[in-house]
């Protein structure tokens, strides 16, 4: 008996599940973001600056905090990046949008994928009623446990057909773009000066970074002590590290050629080749000359490619209608 032709997945369900999983694992960040930077403000000594505007800045989002007014203290930043329902890339807004996708694809996901999502609403949409959390840390650890339970549901439940690898892909860009963002933290947002470097604070925050992505005790395993290039390279580079920059496009690149079912070596679109492209550029990088040239500079080139790689995906992909829920990319 011959089996049904494949369809073609939908324009509609691809770009739904691409950005309900983009938003789950944005959610997940923006919770580790304020995690750490709260942490790092219990660590460091007294007097140090305050480095809760610099928490908005790297987002990118200044102006659009400075429209809701008031001084960035740790109260306005963290109910602007976890509870503003105005804000699209808040933890509340993400959540939201994640539900709203999934919700007009509920015959492609598994019901227990939706489920989870419901518990993540009613879970962020309780805390936005009551305010501030009054343990910061717990709610920041809850939103990471959601997420996670969010995915290892996803992979035991959903078939992994088209969806499903456009589901990873959109996990893994996120993801990538979120590692170098946290990466680039270290340089221009954690240290308060250049005359720390080299002493025990500068220590605590490179772990604090490694905390972040949970990759502090696999850094140790690999690397042993804290060193500020090691770090770089494990966090940009490792082919091993689930959160590393290089791994997660590994991942993106083999999920875009089982979608159009290229070979390797090999593109048919401009996604593929472009995402080609930087798999190929970090698979022969050397953090030596990343170093050199200025880490602030490859990272700020690094994010702009993976935003050109997901222009791309929207036209090869998505451009035949409207998404039906998307915030800031």
């Amino acid at each position: 008996m011959n089996a049904a032709p494949k369809r073609p997945l939908l324009s509609r369900v691809a770009d739904a599940v691409y950005w309900m999983a983009r938003y789950i694992e944005r959610a997940e960040n923006v919770a580790r973001f304020i995690d750490v930077n709260h942490n790092l403000m219990l660590d460091l000594p007294r007097g140090s600056s305050d480095q809760w505007q610099p928490i908005v800045d790297i987002t990118g989002d200044r102006a659009i905090f400075q429209e809701r007014g008031g001084a960035a203290t740790q109260e306005n930043v963290v109910r602007f990046l976890a509870f503003e329902p105005e804000y699209p890339n808040s933890i509340y807004s993400c959540i939201v949008a994640a539900r709203e996708n999934a919700r007009s694809v509920r015959e492609t996901i598994s019901s227990e994928m939706w489920e989870q999502i419901n518990s993540m609403y009613l879970l962020v949409t309780a805390q936005t009623r009551k305010g501030l959390p009054e343990v910061l840390p717990e709610f920041c650890r809850q939103i990471r446990m959601a997420c996670h339970l969010f995915h290892g549901i996803a992979q035991d439940t959903m078939s992994h057909n088209e969806a499903w690898y456009f589901l990873q892909l959109g996990r893994r860009l996120e993801r990538a773009d979120k590692t170098s963002r946290m990466l680039d933290v270290k340089y221009f947002i954690l240290l308060p000066s250049v005359t720390d470097v080299g002493t025990p604070y500068d220590e605590v925050q490179w772990t604090a970074l490694l905390k972040s992505v949970t990759g502090f005790e696999m850094y140790r395993k690999k690397f042993g002590r804290i060193s500020p290039d090691k770090i770089a390279e494990f966090l940009l580079l490792d082919g091993e590290f689930p959160r590393a920059v290089r791994y997660s496009l590994v991942l993106a690149d083999e999920a875009l050629h089982a979608i159009t079912g290229t070979s390797r070596g090999y593109f048919s679109c401009q996604s593929e080749q472009r995402l080609g492209l930087l798999r190929s550029e970090l698979d022969y990088a050397q953090v030596e000359a990343i170093l050199g040239g200025g880490l602030h500079e490859f990272l700020d080139s690094l994010q702009t490619k993976m935003n050109a790689i997901d222009e791309c995906i929207r036209e090869d992909f998505f451009a035949q209608h409207a998404a039906p829920a998307r915030a800031g990319a």
